[in-house]
């Protein structure tokens, strides 16, 4: 091509950019910036469709919403790559678990086969934000915008001139539904979601809607522009109505989407960085973007319905649903005490309630109630761990009732709820959960038929959680509970097979179950591990880290086993081993970034006095596989559980044990980060000379003094504290290489 034709292309390129960038109120980083380059606003880093094609499992989604608000938008879609819109819903009511209610723009006269074509349409002239959202379809010429309020929604809809508009109704799940007309423009609507819960809404469309059949709205011939506005109700239709009223009502397009563009940018200043590239920036805001999809605050004037006491509940405290703290437990709940505590506080609160109400402490609290999935109880850390940073605004003597409830009496059984099973009675008596031999028929009936016993994985998790349990009794003054909870947090021990190295299976007569680490147990290793192989599992005693050391023969072992881990071959394709193991990937040797287990791991150098090692394998894992693309998430983004680790991560730091209120250094992506605490202080993280490059760590300060560890306390952060590092080229293997591991108490 000649030159002059490149250069009319490039600005062709500009100005089609320009022009979305104008479209969305906000500028959008074009080109890559120095790191000089900091005076934008950090909201308009925010890229939602990085992730949206999943490597081998379910993708992110292009979200509209408010921070942890319930009204979640994004086109109904498979995935980026599906070129065809289904429809367009009103809310999200759950992640990963469904939406509710279906809207179809189309073009009159509507045949049958209308209402299930689904809508082409062209990634380039799609606009995805936080805080709206656009697309054009090709087939019909109609745009579509949507901007989100808190339990509202606006939908905008242009349609070619002379043409005739019809909006197509419908609903996303396959229980009772209704849809009802109470005046020109105006409608009523319910749907049935999981586990019975009811969903209401209610609707307004400017201009009013003249005609009205079988769920399909048409407007004269000739409109243009229709604005549909809505307000969506746990409680009943008449509170949806209110919702609207004070919510909506009243409201311009303009002036949601000014409102929800704001809210974002607030967030988003709470942590503003300098240096890096523009693509760090952008995998850095939209991780910290996707950390404020969930929880969620269903309160609507003092009000909600609760999924565990099924009923409408009054309180005048948030009540919060949507979380899976198997996922969110290790790194999104400890961000959010730093970054939102009184908000920690009140979402710990809404389990606390949820336990009061249906007499067991959740493990994955939605609307319906407590979603049985995964395997043990980390709410318990989670609430060990905003307790020793300083949360008191929770009723920790019935929280701590409802976690001993659980260690005591409650199944262990992976995607189980409710009473022990005659295995958790063996593990509480044996101290580990039994396992079957490869082939041996299951003869417990409460066992999930494909989930299986995952009886390493269940044994480790448990002692994890009865360490924080035991560490809350300490601080709570029960010295009873403390010294019982306490031995049982060492049972992790009981599954150490000194000759293999590894975290194996044992049958209930006390036998090993010979098996390969790498590959046994059957789909996702369920049998004996979860998700994960032996590999993974071998790691997960982040609540006694000097124990671990000390069974694999010392801090050089140990080291030595990590850089094993790291290099170890799979043994087999990659076809093969992902078609057990699909979770696994984002894979460098047996590691696998791709899943919430691994997030701790390569800051275990740190512990074995190699912290250049620790730098060296954070900027690896955030370089190749969070990029700020499509592909940008290697695995189950899971609502913020992995977003977080991105976050942390980037800033320079890990809580590698929730429940002890220090953080471990890592690698800084970014020169300065400072954090904006709701205290009113600000922690920053500088890091003289940071680059590419020079990701090792030569020396550090903290508040001017001489730092020698590769560790700092939350109460340092929280007062307002500075740390100052000095990255280089090569690694200084003597910095941090003496230091003692932190203590619990601090």
């Amino acid at each position: 091509m000649a030159p002059e034709g490149v250069i009319l292309l490039f600005k062709l390129f500009l100005m089609k950019h320009l022009l979305i960038a104008l479209l969305i109120g906000a500028s959008v980083p074009l080109l890559a910036q120095t790191s000089g380059q900091n005076n934008l606003d950090p909201s308009t880093y925010i890229d939602p469709t990085i992730g949206n094609i999943g490597t081998l499992l379910e993708p992110t989604r292009p979200t509209a919403s408010l921070p942890n608000q319930p009204v979640r938008v994004y086109p109904i879609r498979k995935d980026y790559l599906d070129d065809e819109i289904t429809c367009f819903p009103l809310t999200a009511v759950s992640h990963r678990l469904g939406e509710a209610f279906a809207i179809r723009p189309a073009i009159g006269p509507v045949t049958r086969a209308t209402r299930s074509q689904r809508m082409p349409y062209d990634h380039d002239l799609e606009i995805t934000r936080p805080w709206y959202y656009s697309t054009y379809l090709l087939n019909t010429g109609i745009t579509v915008e949507y901007t989100p309020g808190r339990l509202t929604g606006f939908y905008r809809f242009t349609f070619p001139a002379g043409t005739t508009p019809v909006l197509l109704l419908d609903q996303l799940n396959g229980g009772p539904a209704t849809w009802r007309f109470t005046a020109a423009g105006k409608l009523d609507a319910t749907e049935t979601w999981q586990g019975g819960v009811k969903v209401y809404a209610h609707l307004e469309f400017t201009p009013g809607t003249p005609d009205t059949t079988d769920r399909t709205i048409t407007f004269a011939h000739g409109t243009t522009a229709i604005n549909l506005k809505y307000a969506i109700s746990f409680i009943d239709q008449t509170q949806a109505q209110k919702n609207f009223q004070s919510g909506i009502a009243n409201s311009t397009f303009d002036a949601v989407k000014q409102h929800a563009q704001q809210a974002w940018a607030d967030i988003m200043n709470k942590i503003v960085v300098e240096g890096g590239t523009t693509a760090q920036r952008r995998s850095f805001y939209t991780a910290l973007y996707r950390c404020h999809e969930r929880m969620v605050d269903i309160t609507e004037d003092g009000r909600y319905y609760s999924g565990y006491s099924h009923r409408v509940e009054t309180d005048p405290r948030p009540f919060y649903v949507d979380d899976w703290s198997w996922d969110t437990w290790l790194a999104l709940h400890p961000l959010r005490t730093i970054l939102h505590p009184a908000q920690e506080a009140d979402m710990l609160a809404s389990y606390t309630r949820m336990y009061a109400q249906s007499g067991w402490m959740p493990t994955f609290p939605v609307l319906f109630g407590d979603y049985a999935c995964m395997n043990g109880f980390h709410s318990t850390p989670i609430f060990l761990d905003a307790w020793r940073k300083g949360l008191r605004n929770i009723d920790m003597a019935t929280a701590y009732e409802g976690m001993r409830k659980n260690a005591t009496s409650a199944t262990l059984l992976p995607w189980r709820n409710g009473p022990a099973t005659l295995l958790d009675s063996f593990y509480r008596e044996k101290g580990w959960f039994p396992a079957l031999a490869p082939g041996e028929k299951e003869s417990v009936p409460e066992v999930h038929p494909f989930e299986r016993r995952q009886a390493v994985a269940v044994t480790l998790g448990a002692a994890f959680d009865d360490w924080a349990l035991a560490q809350l009794a300490k601080d709570l003054g029960k010295s009873e509970d403390e010294r019982f909870f306490t031995t049982r947090a060492r049972n992790y021990t009981n599954l150490w097979n000194p000759d293999k190295k590894f975290f194996l299976p044992k049958d209930e007569k006390g036998s090993w179950i010979d098996i390969d680490p790498k590959f046994a147990g059957g789909p996702g290793g369920r049998d004996y591990y979860d998700e994960n192989n032996g590999w993974t599992y071998l790691w997960q005693v982040q609540q006694d880290i000097p124990g671990l050391i000390q069974l694999m023969g010392g801090k050089k072992a140990t080291e030595q086993r990590l850089d094993q881990l790291f290099r170890e071959d799979l043994g087999r394709s990659k076809q093969e081993f992902w078609n057990k193991f699909p979770d696994a990937t984002g894979l460098v040797g047996q590691y696998s970034m791709a899943n919430e287990p691994s997030f701790h791991i390569p800051y275990l150098y740190n512990y074995t006095g190699a912290p250049w090692k620790t730098q060296q394998k954070i900027r690896l894992l955030l370089s190749t596989y969070f990029p700020d693309n499509v592909f940008g998430i290697p695995g189950d983004e899971d609502g913020g559980g992995m977003s977080a680790f991105v976050v942390f991560s980037s800033m320079g730091f890990y809580p590698v044990t929730p429940g002890l209120p220090v953080y471990t250094i890592g690698s800084p992506v970014f020169s300065k980060v400072t954090i904006t605490l709701e205290n009113g202080k600000k922690f920053t993280l500088i890091a003289h000379h940071c680059s590419t490059v020079n990701k090792y760590i030569q020396n550090a300060r903290i508040d001017g003094k001489p730092l020698d560890s590769p560790w700092f306390t939350h109460r340092q952060l929280m007062e307002g504290g500075t740390l100052e590092l000095t990255m280089g080229p090569k690694p200084n293997r003597a910095w941090g290489a003496g230091a003692i591991p932190p203590g619990t108490t601090d």
